[in-house]
């Protein structure tokens, strides 16, 4: 998930207090006014003495967020790929079920032989693809599937009416799932990881 701390942001001459909330693929503030700047958008980015100075289409916007700039800095300047942000790891076992990114596909398969488009059993990583609320009744019983230690990706558009975050997040929690992270899967598309309770493994 993301980090979120206090702090005070200028831009565009204007200076406000809020919140900062540094995620995979985002930097935000909310206070006075707001931005939402994609880590793909940004052109520079410079820290010192707990400022971070963020260049993007838009403007300059100045952070001040203390000992986190030099960290948020390095995150910028070296984003993690999407196999990594997604646990995938050399020889994972993974399933994949209903998603036709051959781009992901392709990544998978770049990292492990060790992929399967069907049920299996001790499964470590399962991507789900979720495009209706119909879709998420799937949930449940995938936790057959995988590993006590293993986890389940749903896989589902962004910003759509007819099936919403909250949607997949109550799926989760019906089918006795916690939720412990998001990644924007691509352009289109948001990863919701749900993983088996610590008391139940």
């Amino acid at each position: 998930m993301g980090q979120r701390v206090d702090c005070s942001v200028e831009f565009n001459g204007e200076d406000s207090k809020g919140t900062c909330l540094f995620e995979p693929d985002s930097l935000m503030f909310r206070g006075d006014f707001k931005l939402n700047i994609p880590l793909k958008q940004i052109k520079s980015v410079e820290a010192k003495k707990g400022q971070l100075k963020v260049t993007f289409p838009k403007g300059t916007a100045i952070f001040h967020v203390g000992p986190h700039a030099e960290k948020w800095a390095l995150k910028i300047r070296n984003p993690k790929g999407l196999m990594a942000k997604l646990g995938v790891k050399p020889e994972s076992k993974v399933v994949i079920l209903g998603i036709k990114d051959e781009s992901f596909i392709d990544q998978v398969k770049q990292l492990t032989s060790e992929v399967s488009f069907r049920r299996r059993k001790d499964a470590e990583l399962v991507f789900l693809s979720a495009e209706s609320k119909s879709d998420l009744k799937k949930i449940a019983p995938l936790e057959n599937w995988i590993k006590r230690h293993g986890a389940i990706w749903v896989v589902a558009p962004k910003g759509k009416q007819h099936l919403k975050e909250s949607d997949v997040l109550e799926a989760g929690k019906e089918a006795e799932l916690v939720d412990i992270k998001v990644v924007s899967f691509s352009d289109t598309h948001t990863a919701h990881k749900l993983v088996i309770p610590t008391a139940r493994r």
